[in-house]
């Protein structure tokens, strides 16, 4: 399970003999506990923005006057709650400040999404729904399919109508992904009509959902 780690300084408190951060992220990372993380700029640089009326209130300075501020964040995969506060308790800032731990959201597996969307093309294919493979990739997306590159959704929708009309097969023969945080990679052999096909997709978590950002499709020479 996913764990936001938030990482609280305190202004009052010295940090002069804080430990080094460096050795914590390298040894959760290496062990593929820590997935992503950053320091985040000093208080003074932010800006808080609320809307009332229709009107957007912008305020120089952090939401709250507070000694204690978000001074970074690091997203933490653990078994279970226990785990992660273990992880936050040898964070360095821990011994000056304050770790909140917190669990993501429950939500749909992320590759059973874009598993999903892979189904989605496959059925478009296999009905001739052109829109409906357009509606599978970003705006901008870039498709390079047996070397012509398509830059856009719409170069995408292009190629596709002056393509031969009709269903199409396709077969997934294999799908790997690999899955970190918003971005993922997926690898597939593909059967299409009498060809066989290696694809390379890059996915990207675009909102409610996830959509494709690149394709690289090439003939399959075994």
């Amino acid at each position: 399970m996913k764990y936001m780690l938030l990482v609280c300084g305190d202004d009052t408190n010295d940090a002069s003999g804080m430990a080094p951060v460096e050795p914590w992220v390298e040894e959760l990372g290496g062990r593929r506990v820590r997935l992503h993380g950053h320091r985040l700029a000093e208080p003074a640089d932010a800006v808080t923005v609320r809307v009332r009326g229709g009107e957007v209130l912008r305020t120089d300075g952090p939401f709250a006057e507070t000694k204690e501020y978000v001074a970074g964040f690091d997203v933490l995969e653990c078994d279970s709650l226990e785990e992660a506060i273990e992880a936050a308790a040898k964070h360095p800032v821990a011994t000056i400040g304050a770790m909140e731990v917190r669990p993501f959201w429950e939500d749909e597996d992320p590759e059973g999404q874009i598993r999903r969307l892979d189904a989605e093309l496959t059925e478009a294919a296999r009905t001739g729904d052109t829109e409906r493979r357009v509606a599978c990739y970003a705006q901008d997306a870039e498709v390079v399919t047996q070397g012509r590159h398509h830059k856009g959704v719409e170069a995408l929708r292009k190629a596709l109508a002056e393509a031969p009309t009709g269903p199409v097969t396709r077969e997934v023969l294999e799908f790997r992904v690999h899955l970190d945080e918003s971005i993922a990679f997926g690898h597939a052999l593909i059967r299409s009509d009498d060809k066989l096909l290696r694809v390379t997709t890059g996915y990207r978590d675009i909102g409610p959902r996830w959509l494709i950002v690149h394709e690289h499709v090439t003939e399959a020479t075994s």
